[in-house]
């Protein structure tokens, strides 16, 4: 008797792949266009591996352009890979991005927000400026990214094709955590704001999803000026097995590959030891 190793999806999600004719199981995301922020590290630089690795044409959009073209050199085997500098903080950014994506790669159908930033302190000490960056970022750079593509999202949608917009949130929007109250407040917007998205542009075809990691080994908090915040995040990430970036990335590929009446809207996503 001899056996073999499976190569495509298991069996019950087998009518996921291919999606379209151009598709195949190893790559099913082929000939969709994407778009990741946050992308010079991290979640960020794990996505756009991933949905290129899936087939995908992928613009890069991030603050740090060495970063994203290091990306982009090394991502050559795997497709087309366009790097733009782009810092969601500033609301014009997200849509001069868009104008360049469209002429250089046409039309997005996948957009993950995935830029933010994360500050921890004691709430009577913390720097304001750290409260403002995280609302900018988190919040209002997800909101002018939605923006940006909200029109490309629902054309494709309108023409029968699958439609994604993804933020990437936190499980700090389900739980509280002393010394990241801020923190908190803005993935808990990001949550509430998913899921009024998903009223609105849903019955319109986009699939709007919440993807929430739990610790994850990221460059996420470097910047934090607290050294207790920078003893805090250490000691989260140590006293477990932390998610990889990749571990993220992967379930968001699977997420996206669904077909277009299927919304994985929420993916609450965890280290196995996490509470």
């Amino acid at each position: 008797m001899t056996s073999t190793t499976p190569t495509g999806p298991p069996a019950g999600i087998a009518h996921w792949f291919p999606l379209d004719s151009r598709s195949s199981p190893d790559r099913p995301l082929h000939g969709r266009v994407a778009v990741v922020t946050g992308a010079g590290s991290g979640i960020g630089a794990a996505t756009a591996r991933a949905l290129a690795d899936a087939g995908a044409d992928v613009a890069i959009l991030g603050r740090r352009a060495d970063r994203l073209a290091a990306l982009a050199e090394e991502s050559a085997d795997r497709g087309t890979m366009l790097p733009i500098p782009c810092d969601v903080a500033d609301p014009a950014a997200p849509a001069r991005a868009a104008d360049l994506i469209r002429a250089r790669l046409g039309s997005p159908d996948l957009v993950v927000a995935s830029a933010g930033v994360m500050f921890g302190a004691a709430f009577e000490t913390a720097p304001t400026t750290e409260w403002e960056r995280m609302v900018d970022v988190n919040l209002n750079g997800l909101l002018h990214t939605g923006r940006a593509f909200a029109e490309d999202l629902l054309a494709a949608a309108a023409g029968g094709r699958a439609a994604d917009l993804i933020h990437i949130g936190s499980i700090g929007g389900q739980q509280s955590f002393p010394g990241w109250s801020v923190y908190c407040a803005t993935k808990a917007a990001v949550a509430h704001l998913s899921r009024g998205l998903r009223a609105e542009l849903g019955p319109r075809g986009v699939r709007v999803k919440n993807v929430e990691p739990g610790i994850t080994l990221t460059e996420l908090g470097a910047e934090m000026a607290d050294p207790a915040g920078h003893e805090a995040l250490a000691a989260m990430r140590t006293a477990l097995t932390p998610l990889a970036p990749e571990d993220v990335a992967a379930a968001i590929v699977y997420a996206v590959a669904a077909p277009a009446h299927v919304n994985l809207a929420e993916l609450l996503v965890l280290p196995t030891a996490q509470a």
